[in-house]
């Protein structure tokens, strides 16, 4: 009986699987055109699959085995139940192979189930919770019913009711794998998930590769929609994405806007996104809520508005407010999804059309665009600051080694202290350096961020013909947003720069030999990771290497490097100042506290700025320039060489 009924139900749940496909294709084609090389994604997905997917995953050692055996147990099972129970190819190792692929695949639900015993509050639950039940069904199943193939047992193995029971658990299993792939359930993140990293809008993330620079908007073309008003708005691989989700909730422990109260959760984002894809409301949604946030409360169609101006939508405008850009939720996603693109793109069409940015944001962009600035401030007291220090002006040299960024810092009377000490440094250097002095504008991060894309690029050109004007080797600044920007979304404007980062320059400095530091003679010191330094450009080890050359020995935070927790100041969230439970850089502080460092070493003024804010703090914040700065010494003064190790660690970071 068996025999007859395996091929119907495979070649069936296959059938319908097609039908499913083509039906979800649909869904995401409502988005707007996104050019993808279709056959060149499709022959990348394996590699894609098998080491930038497994890389995220491998940081959660039993999880990234236990997915190795499920899902690679359960392809390759998949794959050889069709050619020996649907075809009827059982001949040679065929059939023992199905048998060990299903008995890994088995042992894998095992793990799978053990996690879903008592899961942790990020995890989705609702049909996630009968995953295991339905992996241990099918991988099951599949090894009972391959084992009369291979002969360990009789052909006519069982009476016609074990024969129905089986051919019944074979269903539930075919169900869920196959069916639900492309229908809806727990295992459609797979169908998805695959074709997600196949046409990814940011191709150049794989093979080791980097990318983080938001995509410009042609402002020039009429056709062209002014940010994502509806699902359908954005583009079709940005909505593959979203349906790519596994629900694990990794992007919401690492989320610092939910960590703090705020009502933002991007796993909840996301999933409102698929729903507005397929329309209906959220009451089905078996996660963490936004907080303070009812779930069924919210609905929408892939061409309504996302979010409403009168009553509700799909998701309220502070939702969207809440993100500080920090791409915690991006580094930290398996599905290697861009909640952040999603946000501003989101942002974009409340700012552009509807002039809808909260508290200080619409005085901020206002600024922006008269003043250059987002404070305000007259243009030409940009170097007030700078007025005993006798600065070289490109205007006046034309040409120079590095031109030193100061960015918007240079009207905020703590950061002119860092802006001296890296200028000390320069000069202590030696480096043939000038500024732009009045010339320079605002870098354009805040408004971009804010979803002002308009102002963005005005700046941003007018910042592309100054620099054209003059010669330089590198731009230097010690503001990692700058540094981003400049770095990565002049190039689509046709600004294309070699820029470092303070920190990153001081070291190879230093490594030159022409930096010497009397030893440190302070308290602990801790660092916090700058998420536009960070995460942003992978720059993590630099700073910590100046340290190191200053005799420090970092006390790292529980939540460092590509984890470290984001300080708030980013993505205009002090602008937009969306109130949660606790603040932010509160929480960073108690971060620092835990560490008993006296000291916290820092490498970006919005990191000073909040961290220095938290008025309760326990340890001092400064910037690694100042601590340079106080270390320095004249050559013909240095004590002694730096240690072999401290100048082979700065060396391998600046090659």
């Amino acid at each position: 009986m068996l025999e007859t009924l395996l091929p119907i139900l495979i070649f069936s749940a296959l059938g319908l699987a097609v039908i499913g496909a083509w039906r979800r294709i649909r869904l995401w084609r409502q988005g707007r055109p996104s050019p993808v090389p279709i056959l060149k994604g499709l022959a990348a997905m394996p590699r894609r699959y098998l080491v930038d997917l497994h890389h995220v995953v491998g940081r959660d050692k039993v999880m990234s085995n236990t997915h190795v055996a499920t899902a690679g147990g359960f392809v390759l099972a998949a794959v050889l139940m069709i050619l020996v129970h649907g075809l009827g190819l059982a001949q040679g190792v065929l059939g023992w192979a199905l048998l060990v692929a299903s008995a890994i695949m088995f042992v894998g639900s095992l793990f799978v189930a053990r996690r879903r015993r008592n899961p942790p509050a990020r995890l989705s639950k609702g049909p996630w919770m009968r995953l295991p039940k339905s992996l241990m069904a099918f991988s099951l199943s599949v090894f009972l019913i391959t084992l009369p193939t291979v002969g360990v047992l009789p052909a006519d193995f069982g009476s016609w009711i074990l024969a129905v029971a089986l051919a019944a658990v074979v269903t539930w299993g075919l169900g869920e794998m196959f069916f639900g792939m492309t229908w809806g359930g727990p295992m459609k993140h797979a169908f998805a998930g695959a074709l997600h990293l196949a046409f990814h809008r940011r191709a150049e993330r794989f093979g080791g590769g980097r990318s983080t620079g938001l995509k410009a908007l042609n402002l020039d073309d009429p056709k062209v929609s002014l940010g994502v008003e509806t699902p359908s708005d954005f583009t079709w691989n940005q909505l593959l994405g979203f349906d790519a989700c596994v629900q694990c909730g990794r992007c919401e422990a690492v989320c610092p806007a939910f960590a703090a109260g705020q009502p933002l959760n991007p796993k909840k984002l996301i999933q409102d996104m698929v729903v507005g894809m397929t329309g209906g409301s959220d009451a089905n949604y078996a996660g963490s809520p936004y907080p303070d946030k009812p779930v069924g409360e919210h609905h929408g169609d892939p061409h309504g508005p996302i979010v409403a101006r009168e009553g509700k939508a799909l998701v309220d405008a502070e939702t969207l407010w809440s993100c500080t850009t920090c791409r915690a939720c991006v580094e930290e996603c398996p599905m290697m999804i861009e909640h952040v693109d999603a946000i501003v793109d989101m942002r974009r069409f409340l700012t552009l059309e509807h002039g809808n940015t909260p508290n200080k944001g619409a005085e901020v962009l206002d600024n922006l665009i008269a003043t250059d600035n987002p404070g305000g401030f007259e243009p030409g007291s940009r170097m007030h600051w700078a007025a005993d220090l006798n600065l070289p002006v490109m205007r006046d040299v034309k040409q120079a080694d590095v031109l030193l960024w100061l960015g918007d810092g240079a009207f905020d009377m703590r950061n002119q202290r860092t802006l001296r000490a890296l200028i000390k440094v320069l000069r202590g250097a030696g480096v043939d350096f000038a500024v732009l002095g009045n010339e320079e504008r605002d870098s354009g991060d805040v408004a971009r961020r804010l979803g002002d894309e308009a102002t963005f690029q005005s700046l941003a050109k007018r910042n592309i013909a100054t620099l054209s004007q003059y010669r330089f080797q590198r731009i230097v600044t010690c503001d990692p947003h700058s540094f981003h920007v400049l770095k990565n979304e002049y190039g689509e404007l046709g600004g294309n720069y070699e820029v470092f980062h303070h920190s990153t320059y001081i070291a190879e400095l230093y490594e030159a030999g022409r930096l010497h530091f009397a030893p440190w003679k302070g308290g602990k010191v801790t660092y916090h990771d700058p998420c536009y330094l960070g995460r942003y450009n992978g720059e993590y080890e630099a700073p910590r290497n100046v340290l190191r050359a200053l005799g420090i020995e970092v006390a790292e935070m529980a939540r460092s490097g590509f984890r470290s927790r984001c300080c708030g100041g980013g993505g205009g969230a002090p602008i937009t100042d969306i109130p949660g439970k606790q603040r932010i850089p509160d929480m960073r502080m108690n971060d620092v506290k835990e560490t008993g460092a006296e000291l916290v070493a820092v490498g970006c003024p919005q990191c000073t700025a909040m961290l220095e804010g938290v008025v309760d703090a326990t340890a001092e914040i400064r910037d690694i320039a100042e601590l340079v700065a106080d270390a320095l010494v004249p050559e013909s003064e240095a004590r002694a060489q730096p240690t072999g190790e401290a100048r082979i660690a700065i060396k391998e970071v600046a090659s």
